[in-house]
């Protein structure tokens, strides 16, 4: 329902829109605030770079922070990354991941990110905080914040929206009658929009997610995902259809689908309840670290990689050396 809501096809956002009028007040006062000086922000002595999105919902940001995070590495970079850590629940913050940090604690994405790429990730409400945490333990370059492009408490060096190719902008409200944290032309003040899927507009930089092998949860057997048997599809992640059709596109027959919310919770029984034993149980990576101390034999995952226009990745990767090099 709500994404008929937000897309436009059910006029019941007309009944929303005195709360997007107070949601767009709120957000246009704070932002004004800190822009005036009235409320404090702060400056890191690194430079920060934000991967955001105007909408809310899955947009693919944080393949594109893993996508930074491992080509800076590549340069000899060193990278930490900062998240608000949605879905975990810490008994205190900043939380700095380690080998043992759940996502219970941390939240589904950076501990995704943290596995991934071997980055130091800490966690907390206020992104100055986790910061200033990362610094405390680590010798860093430049610092990647996966979200936060609304966190104006933080000041950044450098801002990357990522924008859902198909479903652009929906009926171009905010919250809740749209899916605008802030109006479209905010993103004529930022450094680059990366466009996952669809047709990249001018001045845009478009963006695919490319799967690789299926991996098993328990084993580690990496195959191809078209070899494995019966599969049954889930997804838990921020726009659901997504992953489903990226199945599709690899010609697999999905017999069953389940989407799921966004940083949702999961536990054996619920997702043993998905499949017999003859069935492969297909899911995402992020799903995939919320589920590995439980996992099954037949329980596989589907990682994806964004891949960038070659002159377009050099841009980036070079406007943010540039940066750090201003930093000396």
């Amino acid at each position: 329902m709500i994404e008929r809501i937000w897309s436009g096809e059910s006029k019941l956002y007309l009944l929303l829109l005195p709360l997007s009028w107070l949601y767009g007040l709120i957000s246009g006062i704070r932002r004004l605030g800190y822009r005036t000086g009235f409320f404090r922000s702060w400056r890191a002595p690194l430079p920060i770079v934000v991967v955001g999105n105007l909408t809310a919902g899955g947009n693919g940001k944080t393949p594109v922070v893993i996508w930074l995070i491992e080509n800076l590495q590549q340069k000899g970079i060193r990278v930490g990354v900062v998240s608000r850590g949605y879905g975990g629940k810490s008994a205190s913050y900043p939380l700095v991941l380690d080998k043992n940090t759940t996502t219970q604690i941390a939240g589904d994405e950076p501990v995704l990110i943290f596995q991934r790429t071997g980055a130091p990730v800490a966690v907390a409400p206020d992104r100055t905080c986790a910061v200033k945490a990362l610094l405390n333990q680590h010798d860093l370059d430049v610092i990647v914040t996966d979200d936060g492009l609304q966190h104006y408490a933080l000041q950044r060096d450098i801002e990357l929206v990522v924008v859902d190719g198909n479903r652009r902008f929906g009926n171009g409200w905010w919250l809740p009658a749209g899916p605008m944290r802030e109006r479209i032309g905010r993103i004529a003040s930022v450094n680059a929009v990366i466009t996952n899927g669809g047709k990249a507009e001018q001045n845009e930089i478009p963006m695919v997610l490319k799967p690789g092998d299926a991996i098993n949860l328990i084993t580690g057997e990496q195959k191809p995902a078209l070899a494995l048997p019966n599969v049954v599809a889930m997804a838990g992640i921020g726009h659901p259809p997504r992953f489903f059709k990226t199945l599709q596109d690899l010609d697999i027959q999905i017999q069953q689908k389940h989407a799921f919310a966004d940083h949702q919770p999961y536990h054996q029984r619920l997702l043993s309840s998905l499949v017999s034993p003859e069935q492969t149980l297909l899911m995402t990576e992020k799903d995939a670290v919320k589920c590995r101390d439980f996992a099954q034999k037949n329980w596989w995952y589907l990682p994806v990689n964004a891949e960038l226009p070659s002159s377009d990745a050099a841009a980036l990767l070079n406007l943010i050396m540039a940066k750090i090099s201003q930093y000396g």
